[in-house]
């Protein structure tokens, strides 16, 4: 019997997550190495979600809280369990943990060139705001 497990990432977690980025995540960022990781579970432990299948690595998201704004960053499910309800559950539990912190309103990072991420997003009932742009700035070189 196959069992999905959602959970909240731990320190030992992290080469594996950065692992399975590489495979089923789209795109990356300059803080996507293990130094970022780590600052966002010491900041935050219950930050990164992490849903495991049959005790392997199925899916992540990323549902960060700042005390004013929920948001959502690296749903991934790995390319072979696809369309089995693991990015749901992903996005549920995320939910859930908004809602117990008081969040009222949840905004995803998506790439726009991510068509197939635009459906699965749609279908949890996310939508683009696009009058909006995301302006950034690194920090480092």
């Amino acid at each position: 019997m196959t069992e999905l497990r959602i959970r909240a990432a731990t320190p030992e977690d992290l080469d594996t997550v950065l692992a399975f980025w590489k495979v089923a995540a789209e795109g990356t960022s300059i803080s996507d190495d293990r130094a970022g990781v780590e600052r966002l579970i010491a900041r935050d432990p219950e930050a990164l979600i992490l849903a495991e299948w049959d005790g392997e690595p199925a899916g992540t998201v990323i549902a960060g809280f700042d005390g004013w704004r929920c948001h959502l960053y690296r749903l991934a499910v790995h390319p072979d369990l696809r369309r089995r309800g693991i990015g749901s559950a992903l996005l549920a539990a995320a939910e859930e943990r908004f809602v117990r912190l008081g969040g009222r309103r949840a905004d995803a990072m998506v790439l726009t060139r991510n068509e197939t991420a635009h459906h699965a997003w749609g279908a949890a009932g996310y939508g683009p705001e696009e009058q909006w742009r995301r302006w950034v700035k690194p920090l480092t070189d």
